[in-house]
């Protein structure tokens, strides 16, 4: 016998819908459907279902209690994010050619903030002079993220000596959608320049002079 401390727990403590209540349970929506009708649990409304259902997309669980290392980790991540990243719109978008700093961007994805692969992209700029699939199958090494989840890249005309000496396999942008994690790195970054003295009111024009920078050094690139 189903007790109604059982849907209670999944459906209401836990925001899951009817049908996830009922595999949980192994049984049917129409066996939980009834039951909470029985037990006088009353059904979320549609914007309340809307919200708890968009909560409860597979998207990002942040690591609490890290290690000192994974400190150092988070530490890293906020700032590279603060120099490499897009800080308005929303999706986190974070481009570099150093494979190193994207190795190291991602682990911050990863291991602090718990984001889901699968809804992790790839969008690769490079030149026209290039083998594009070389380049791709390099930031595939690189990242581990699928080929599949790499979108259509950015091809541009470009000095093949120098270019390729700076970026030999073009430059890639690490994409995830998601506004709240977005807000929330950006979270993190005003709490460093709190700490460091800068004052929050300063970060507009911070991130438009960040955001103009790159522009510039990507269109002489």
């Amino acid at each position: 016998m189903i007790e109604k401390t059982q849907i209670e727990t999944f459906y209401k403590d836990n925001k899951y819908t009817v049908e996830e209540v009922a595999k949980k349970l192994n049984v049917s929506f129409w066996t939980v459907y009834n039951l909470m009708k029985r037990y006088n649990i009353n059904r979320r409304d549609r914007s309340e279902a809307g919200y708890n259902y968009y909560k409860i997309k597979p998207q990002f669980e942040i690591k609490s209690n890290l290690s000192i290392i994974e400190e150092k980790l988070k530490i890293a991540g906020i700032m590279l994010y603060w120099a490499e990243g897009t800080l308005i719109g929303s999706t986190v978008d974070f481009a570099n050619s150093n494979p190193k700093i994207i190795k190291i961007f991602l682990k911050f994805l990863r291991e602090v903030c718990g984001i889901c692969e699968e809804r992790l992209k790839i969008y690769l700029y490079g030149y026209s002079f290039q083998d594009i699939e070389e380049s791709k199958a390099y930031w595939h090494n690189i990242t581990k993220v699928p080929l599949c989840q790499f979108t259509k890249p950015y091809i541009r005309e470009g000095n093949s000596n120098l270019s390729n000496r700076k970026l030999p396999y073009g430059l890639i942008h690490v994409r995830y959608n998601d506004k709240r994690l977005l807000e929330l790195i950006k979270n993190w970054i005003d709490e460093y320049i709190n700490w460091a003295g800068g004052g929050v009111a300063n970060r507009t024009r911070l991130w438009k002079n960040a955001a103009s920078c790159r522009k510039t050094r990507w269109k002489s690139g």
